[in-house]
């Protein structure tokens, strides 16, 4: 699909700074339709129901209905199914070739709420922003349409049924995605053991007069300041509009004027769409980036509608010969973690925190600045629109994964999922036009695990064009699209042990041949799982980790020394991972996640719903992904009394300007106290790495020691790699 078949003309003006020039017009009012909705069930498709006896916060979920739904969110998915049966845990004969087998009583829920209008205008555009399982709408008893795909916004002309004073709007969603067509994708993943239906965000209603503004896209420019404006124009009304659009920047939160366009005249005929770019200079533009995460505001005019568009300066690509990722030119590391929202909606203690703005704050904001992270992956699902609001605001990379996960045909090709190429087209460009405003999105991610050449041979080039600011696409373990595009990596490193076969040793990782990545390919490669290590959230192993932390730590083991070696472990493949520097980002798996007794997979929340982290993770992981690090390479359970051996203390620096301080290998007993230390100086150069030889002499006695590699430099700050090794009597 070309740009071509989406607009139907273009117009290209270059555009300068003017004095400031006032966008004096009526413009849009756009109406919140979030809160407290009604909600019922039904079997039947068309049983709108003639009570209303139940409420639910939209946006939300139906699973946080009151009074409470019986079995809300019982679905197996036939991927879970397959799973299941290559675990022995059911018969071939329970793999289904549809969605699914659903666990309750009802295909669809009902929402319904009330709202004034005041004044209406010529034209009425009703949007919601995502809902599952597909939505059909009727606005004062008119049905307006309906709009099935589950990720991306559902958009309305509810202009013939709209009225001034009391609307009713009533929203049908699928209860499950057993009820959407085949062609449509409702989301994959084999481990995802309940489907969550509802209004999952926000809702609105703007209310314009034409000529209306569809779209907008703002593509930074930064080689020389500018910004190139796309912006989609639609007379909906019977006559012919002339107009002068207008465009205005200023900085997020601020009046003055930085930046205008000379005003445009455009003739629109009845029922005509036309597409305008502009390029606008913004003297003195400052970045976006992590580190200075600088916000600008688009206002744009036609004098009947208008438009306000979040932008930061900023570009981000890679590059397959240095195998770097540069953001505004520079290169830049990536470190962070993964979110996989659609699995923790499942949760039982999710309810209606991922709409709570200070709880999102806190995982978004607060938590990910003490670990020392810039980046996310959100994984095989899409978040709210708040949640990339934050991001943007927070200065976070976002590597933006749409819900694909079929994996390989480990069931039998028969059991392949296949996706209709030109509906997930069709999907792919609504989420990109839902989201390439948003400064944090930096890589649009096709899907996760999957090996499906529809995506690199169709999907992705009929979609790519549409990004006027050309990020990279990532295309899991199909080739990379594009001749920069990077691949993602997964070794998983305990996973084979996991399952029962050959432990895996720590010490490998001190041999030569364990610095190859997985991925077989010469482009920029991202791991953003790694490790294999999950427990749920009280200690306890998940389905994938049972067999994993007796043959680790004896079948007697406690859940604190459980929780105790999985940070351990994991801090030491972060620690490794990124010493060698074979990854352009480092991304744990998984920041947040559900955590079910019979779930795969889990996260590190003590406590989720306050968002407190398990402490020895929080201790680990933040000093394993602080931005000037040290990997202790050794892991050796023991050493001999008295014995010297060389120790190697590998040096990264992620920070574009060169580090001078000092190195520490220092020994504690079992009480803390230190019983040998050394300590030297060390540089390292801006983005860049050192290794630093040390002859270290053991102490002649025996027991339980912790060695230390602490670095310190600047004003105080320090971090540190640990191992624990066993002093043992002398053999000789």
């Amino acid at each position: 699909m070309s740009r071509q078949l989406l607009f139907k003309s273009f117009i290209i003006l270059t555009a300068v700074a003017t004095p400031t020039l006032s966008l004096c017009a009526t413009g849009r009012t756009t109406i919140s339709l979030n809160g407290t909705w009604q909600i019922e069930e039904s079997k039947e498709v068309e049983a709108i129901p003639a009570a209303w006896n139940h409420k639910v916060a939209v946006p939300g979920l139906a699973h946080s209905a009151t009074p409470a739904f019986p079995q809300v969110d019982q679905f197996d998915s036939r991927m879970l199914i397959q799973n299941r049966v290559g675990q022995g845990k059911l018969p071939k004969s329970a793999i289904v070739y549809n969605a699914g087998v659903s666990r309750q009583d009802r295909n669809w829920f009902w929402y319904r709420r009330t709202f004034d209008v005041s004044d209406t205008k010529s034209v009425a555009i009703l949007r919601i922003n995502k809902a599952q399982f597909g939505v059909a709408i009727w606005l004062n008893n008119v049905n307006i349409g309906d709009h099935l795909p589950c990720f991306t916004a559902a958009i309305f002309n509810v202009s013939k049924a709209i009225r001034r004073g009391e609307n009713e709007l009533i929203v049908r969603v699928g209860a499950h995605p057993g009820v959407l067509p085949a062609s449509i994708s409702g989301g994959t993943d084999f481990e995802k053991i309940r489907w969550t239906p509802g209004i999952y965000d926000n809702v609105s209603l703007a209310l314009s007069d034409n000529p209306v503004i569809e779209t907008v896209q703002v593509a930074p420019k930064i080689a020389d300041g500018s910004i190139v404006v796309q912006t989609a124009l639609r007379n909906f009304g019977n006559d012919p509009v002339s107009f002068r659009l207008m465009q205005q920047v200023h900085a997020w939160k601020q009046s003055a004027v930085v930046a205008t366009s000379a005003p445009l005249s455009v003739l629109l005929s009845p029922g005509e769409s036309k597409v305008v770019l502009q390029a606008i200079a913004i003297p003195g533009a400052l970045l976006w980036s992590p580190e200075s995460p600088n916000l600008y505001v688009l206002e744009t005019n036609t004098g009947g509608d208008t438009a306000s568009t979040r932008f930061g300066m900023r570009e981000f690509r890679f590059d397959t010969a240095t195998k770097r990722a540069y953001l505004n030119g520079h290169v830049y590391f990536m470190r962070g973690s993964n979110i996989t929202l659609h699995r923790f909606f499942e949760d039982p203690l999710s309810g209606t925190v991922p709409w709570d703005e200070a709880w999102v704050r806190k995982l978004l904001v607060q938590i990910p600045r003490e670990m020392h992270w810039n980046s996310f992956r959100f994984c095989i699902g899409p978040v709210p629109d708040q949640w990339l609001d934050i991001a943007d605001e927070a200065g976070l990379l976002i590597q933006n994964e749409y819900f694909v996960w079929t994996g390989h045909d480990w069931h039998g090709p028969e059991n392949q999922v296949h996706f209709d190429t030109d509906e997930m087209i069709r999907e792919y460009t609504e989420w990109m036009r839902d989201n390439w405003n948003h400064p944090s999105v930096a890589i649009w991610d096709a899907n996760n695990e999957t090996w499906d050449p529809a995506f690199g041979e169709k999907i992705i080039p009929a979609v790519r064009g549409l990004d006027l600011s050309n990020r990279p696409w990532e295309n899991s373990y199909n080739p990379p699209q594009g001749p920069d595009d990077p691949v993602e990596d997964h070794p998983y490193e305990h996973q084979v042990m996991a399952d029962g076969g050959p432990p895996f040793s720590m010490t490998t990782l001190e041999s030569s041949s364990a610095k190859a990545p997985g991925a077989p390919s010469a482009h920029a490669l991202i791991l953003n799982e790694y490790g294999w290590l999950w427990l749920n959230r009280d200690g306890n192993p998940t389905e994938l980790t049972k067999k994993l932390y007796p043959a680790l730590l004896g079948k007697d083991s406690t859940p604190e020394e459980r929780l105790a070696l999985n940070a351990y472990l994991l801090a030491g493949l972060t620690e490794y991972w990124r010493a060698y520097r074979q990854y352009a980002g480092v991304l744990h798996f998984v920041y947040l996640t559900s955590s079910d007794p019979l779930g795969y997979t889990s996260d590190h929340f003590r406590d989720v719903r306050k968002l407190e982290l398990h402490s020895e993770f929080r201790d680990y992981m933040s000093n394993a992904f602080a931005p000037v690090g040290v990997y202790l390479s050794f892991w050796q359970p023991s050493v001999e009394a008295a014995s010297l051996q060389s120790l190697q203390a590998m040096l990264v620096n992620d920070e574009d300007r060169q580090v001078e301080g000092t190195l520490t290998l220092a020994l504690e007993n079992s009480k803390g106290e230190r019983v040998a230390s050394q300590t030297k100086k060390f540089r390292i150069g801006a983005l860049g790495q050192s290794t630093l030889y040390s002859d270290f002499q053991f102490p002649p006695t025996t027991g339980d020691f912790l060695l230390r590699a602490i670095i310190e430099y600047g004003d105080g700050v320090s971090t540190q790699s640990r191992r624990y090794v066993k002093i043992v009597a002398a053999t000789h």
